[in-house]
């Protein structure tokens, strides 16, 4: 056992872009367990987009990240010591133990994970949080029917990828948005999707449109702005959103919507969601998401950084859109 491990810290808040001198990596003592509590030692580092509203002071769903405190992550590990019964050493678990690459946890906070079926790093993934939250603002509030047309942006990332497969598995015609041709590529021929609009090509509305020739009935939204008010131009009445991130804000920007009178034209549902403010659907989500990725009916892939140095310079490249899918750091 090491007597000592690195964890990053939140230096400085953002601002506008993150930066660098937003983050502190530094050496901390290893604990001792009290009663009850797991040490896990964190083999990869989930990124994801919701970190950069918790860097900042300003008032939102969940409190701020603390100054000098380790980054809030998701992790998952396998169990070293253990002062619980219902953990052994040599266990794999995932927990939310931050930016570190060891934590120390309540063992009620940690969740035994099933590396037989599929990878560890799935977990943080496809059959982790991302994973939920496509689930269930596709099932919970899109509620889907066979035939219709469901518009997802940040199709390629590490939601829109799964909510994009899980509709075409409900008999859906889906309809990605990402930016690049590479990544509209992987939206069609890896994901299956049945087109993808690339919004960096400068006309989202007109190919969104030739993409859509019967309208959208469902839209999961994950940036904002112009994406959302393109594909509100599409809607078909009676149509459901699911508003799961506006990343295309977080420095800051101002997100106009231009067609606002649409939702109440077409008498649409608009409901954002914070996916674990549901966590008695996660044993039933979860489950069905690891089986599906076990089954091969669910594909991912997985942008990798190592070492945990690597992490905020990862971070800033997710917040720009440089990831494909899942974001993650390697940490052993």
């Amino acid at each position: 056992m090491p007597a000592t491990y690195q964890r990053i810290v939140l230096a400085a808040r953002p601002r506008g872009p993150v930066a660098e001198q937003n983050f502190r990596l530094e050496s901390v003592a290893v604990p001792a367990l009290a009663d009850g509590e797991v040490l896990v030692r964190n083999h990869y580092l989930s990124l994801d987009p919701y970190m950069r509203g918790r860097m900042s002071a300003a008032k939102s769903y969940a409190a701020s990240q603390a100054l000098d405190h380790t980054m809030i992550g998701n992790t998952v590990g396998q169990v070293v010591a253990s002062r619980h019964a219902d953990f052994a050493v040599g266990d794999y678990a995932g927990g939310l133990l931050g930016w570190a690459e060891m934590g120390v946890a309540d063992g009620s906070l940690l969740r035994k994970l099933d590396i037989s079926r599929i990878p560890l790093s799935v977990y943080l993934g496809a059959a982790g949080m991302p994973g939920m939250a496509a689930w269930y603002g596709l099932n919970q509030i899109i509620a889907p029917k066979t035939g219709e047309t469901i518009v997802v942006s940040a199709a390629s990332g590490a939601v829109g990828s799964v909510v994009g497969q899980l509709a075409k598995l409900q008999g859906c015609r889906v309809v990605g948005i990402a930016g690049g041709p590479e990544k509209c590529a992987h939206v069609r021929e890896v994901l299956g999707f049945d087109a993808c609009v690339d919004y960096k090509a400068g006309q989202l509305e007109a190919d969104l449109a030739a993409a859509t020739p019967d309208g959208v009935d469902g839209i999961f939204e994950n940036v904002g702005g112009a994406t959302l008010d393109a594909a509100l131009a599409r809607s078909n009445a009676f149509g459901r959103i699911a508003l799961c991130g506006l990343i295309g804000g977080f420095n800051g920007q101002e997100m106009p919507i231009k067609n606002s009178r649409i939702l109440l034209i077409n008498r649409l549902s608009l409901r954002g969601f914070i996916v674990t403010e549901h966590m008695d659907l996660w044993p039933q989500g979860l489950e069905q998401l690891a089986a599906l990725v076990a089954e091969g009916k669910l594909k991912y892939h997985e942008t990798v950084a190592a070492g945990l140095a690597a992490a905020p310079q990862a971070f800033m490249g997710l917040l720009q859109g440089q990831n494909l899918g899942k974001q993650l750091v390697k940490l052993i």
